[in-house]
């Protein structure tokens, strides 16, 4: 596996920022696409593989739905779900994150030759978590989240949203570093919808340009979320498509790294014609 850090423009695991990260969700609950791929692996395994044709340098697969309300399940049943997906994308030279806040399932995905782990509580939920990662060699994605999927989104409060999730994120990049997780190895995410109410989101993405300042490579996950409905007219996730692509640029423009997105190809037409018009 290559260890680079991820730099604007420089190599990270073979591919140049900014990068995609395909969503790939094997639950049956998932708020936007539950069910489509659960106990259907064959199908999962052809998905991953087109959205890496299409243009995704990252498949990022999840196993456990983290969707407002949504409650807990055993790492088991998570390993259960992810097994034959990462037996069947083994050999195809996939750059794989798996999206799980348990340590039994990061050690079982990393034992399976995965490269990064998104961990939607920053290495909180688990205790051991931080142990799995300090013993491997692996990305990690440290995410921000005001309390848990089952109750993130019930009156979530913050003085300012920027700043709280900032200083949240800093800590835990410390509380890493300390760990002997080297920050080149950390990915950070604001995590957009995870505990934030559209007024709370809407500051966060204005004010993306301060986190850079945690000397971190940003990922922004804005793919057919809420807000975009509330600033449009209340379509379904299926319908915020040219929205989630509108929010990416605008990300884009603030410097992140990775977007993370259903949407592969409408994603990378998008970067295309944005990196494009970026060149003289």
């Amino acid at each position: 596996m290559s260890h680079f850090q991820l730099i604007k423009g420089k190599t990270f695991l073979g591919f140049k920022t900014p990068g995609i990260m395909g969503i790939l969700n094997i639950t049956p609950d998932s708020f936007s696409d539950g069910g489509v791929y659960y106990s259907k692996p064959t199908k999962a395994i052809q998905t991953a593989i087109k959205m890496v044709k299409m243009g995704a340098d990252i498949i990022d697969i999840g196993a456990e739905s983290t969707r407002p309300g949504a409650r807990l399940i055993k790492p088991e049943i998570e390993i259960k779900r992810l097994r034959p997906i990462l037996k069947g994308l083994k050999r195809k030279n996939i750059r794989i994150s798996v999206d799980t806040r348990n340590s039994l399932t990061m050690k079982f995905a990393l034992d399976e030759g995965v490269q990064i782990i998104n961990d939607v509580s920053a290495l909180n939920h688990d205790s051991n978590s931080i142990n799995v990662i300090r013993s491997s060699r692996c990305f990690i994605i440290l995410m921000h989240m005001q309390g848990n999927p089952k109750n993130m989104q019930k009156n979530p409060r913050y003085k300012f949203a920027p700043r709280d999730v900032y200083n949240y994120l800093k800590k835990q990049i410390t509380k890493c570093e300390k760990n002997k997780i080297n920050k080149n190895r950390i990915i950070i995410d604001p995590g957009i919808g995870f505990g934030k109410t559209s007024k709370h989101n809407i500051q966060i993405l204005q004010n993306l340009k301060i986190f850079h300042k945690l000397g971190c490579n940003i990922l922004i996950g804005l793919s057919r979320k809420r807000f975009i409905s509330d600033l449009s007219k209340k379509e379904e996730p299926i319908g915020r498509i040219s929205g989630t692509i509108a929010a990416n640029q605008f990300a884009l423009d603030q410097g992140v790294d990775i977007i993370r997105v259903h949407d592969v190809k409408e994603a990378m037409q998008a970067k295309l014609v944005w990196q494009a018009l970026q060149n003289n």
